[in-house]
C-alpha cells in the first residue's frame, strides 16, 4: 500500500474538479457552473487511447488522462464521462469494454444518444461503438487517431517478429498494464491485457483489417474527408501535426524519437499518428500545433507557447454539438 501510495504521489498534481465514481465510469462534476456554451442535448462519452487510464492518484490530487478537459465540460454545462478500457488489447475487445460502458451511461442519465470521442487507439473504440450501436450514436470525433493505423506499430511488430521477441514484448509491456491498472487501484484481470492483439490493431495491417467492417467516416480519398455524416451520426476529427512542441516537456523527447524512427515515414504527424492517418469524417483541424499528448492536455497542460488550448478546442467541440442539438 506505500509503495502504490508513493508511485502515486510522484504522478500526481492539484486537479481542479471533481468526479464521480460509476462503476467503470467517472462523471465530471463541477462546484459551480458558469455557463450553458458546452451543454449538448446527449452525453458526451470519451474514450483513452493505448496505455491509457482515467486517474492515477485521487480525486483532490492526482493527474488525468484528459487533463482539466472533463471538469472544463461540466462547469459549462456538459455530462461529460471518462470510460476504462484494457490499456493494451485489441480493438474488438477494447471496443465491446467501451460499449458495455456506454450503456451504463445510458442508464445513468436516460439518454437515448450519445456523443462519442476517442484519442489515438481509442478513435477504434468510438468507431467499434458506432458500427455496433449506430442508432444509440449522435455524433464521433477522433482526436489524433489512428484510423489508417501508424507506421510506429507496423515497426514494432515487424522488428519483433524478426528478432522472436513477440512474446517476451507481450510480457513485458502487458506487466506494465498491470501496474497501470495497479497505479488506480483497480483490479487487472477487469481489463486484460494483449501487448500483440493491440499492436496489430494499432498497424497499418491490422487497421485494415477493422476498417473493411467498420468503414462509416472513413476518408473517401487519399488524406481525404470522409462523410461528413452516415446513418445520421454526425463525424469529426481533429489532430495535431508537431511531434516537439516544448522543451520543457519531458514528454516531446519520446514523440521526437518515435517521428525520427517511424513516423516521419509518413509524412507530418504528432510523433505517433500522421495527419492523413487521423483524417476522419470532417476535418476541424489538422494542423494543431500539438504531438500526441497535448491533444489530450497530457503532462499537466504543457504545450507550446502560441499553441492553441487543447481544453477550449473540446469545449468548441461541444458548443459545436449543442448548435447542432445533439
Amino acid at each position: 500500500m506505500k509503495i502504490r501510495t508513493h508511485f502515486i504521489t510522484l504522478c500526481c498534481v492539484l486537479f481542479a474538479g471533481q468526479y464521480v465514481q460509476a462503476s467503470n465510469l467517472q462523471q465530471a462534476e463541477s462546484r459551480f457552473v458558469v455557463s450553458n456554451y458546452a451543454k449538448t442535448q446527449y452525453p458526451i462519452v470519451f474514450a483513452h487511447g493505448m496505455v491509457g487510464f482515467n486517474r492515477i492518484g485521487f480525486d483532490a490530487l492526482g493527474m488525468d488522462y484528459w487533463y482539466q478537459i472533463l471538469p472544463d465540460l461540466a462547469r459549462n454545462g456538459s455530462t461529460a464521462f471518462a470510460t476504462r478500457i484494457s490499456p493494451f488489447n485489441s480493438s474488438e475487445i477494447r471496443g465491446e469494454q467501451y460499449v458495455e460502458q456506454l450503456k451504463e451511461v445510458m442508464a445513468i442519465t436516460g439518454a437515448k444518444k450519445l456523443n462519442l470521442i476517442g484519442h489515438s487507439h481509442g478513435a477504434h473504440s468510438v468507431r467499434y461503438a458506432a458500427g455496433v450501436i449506430p442508432q444509440h450514436v449522435a455524433s464521433v470525433m477522433t482526436v489524433g487517431g489512428a484510423n489508417q493505423g501508424t507506421i510506429v506499430a507496423s515497426d514494432v511488430m515487424r522488428l519483433a517478429n524478426q528478432t522472436g521477441t513477440s512474446e517476451l514484448l507481450n510480457t513485458l509491456i502487458s506487466s506494465f498494464g498491470n501496474v497501470i491498472m495497479w497505479a488506480q487501484g483497480l483490479d487487472s484481470q477487469a481489463f486484460p491485457h494483449n501487448t500483440l492483439a493491440a499492436g496489430h490493431s494499432t498497424s497499418i495491417e491490422g487497421t485494415a483489417e477493422f476498417n473493411q467492417r467498420f468503414k462509416l467516416g472513413l476518408s473517401l480519398s487519399p488524406c481525404g474527408e470522409g462523410k461528413y455524416t452516415d446513418q445520421g451520426i454526425a463525424l469529426y476529427s481533429m489532430t495535431g501535426n508537431q511531434p516537439v512542441t516544448n522543451p520543457l516537456d519531458v514528454s516531446d523527447a519520446a514523440m521526437k524519437a518515435l517521428d525520427l524512427l517511424s513516423a516521419s515515414k509518413a509524412g507530418a504527424n504528432d510523433g505517433i499518428v500522421s495527419v492523413c492517418s487521423a483524417k476522419f469524417g470532417k476535418t476541424i483541424r489538422d494542423d494543431f500545433q500539438w504531438n500526441h499528448l497535448d491533444e489530450i492536455n497530457l503532462l499537466f497542460g504543457i504545450k507550446g507557447t502560441f499553441a492553441p488550448d487543447p481544453v477550449a478546442a473540446y469545449r468548441q467541440h461541444a458548443n459545436r454539438l449543442k448548435l447542432q442539438s445533439l
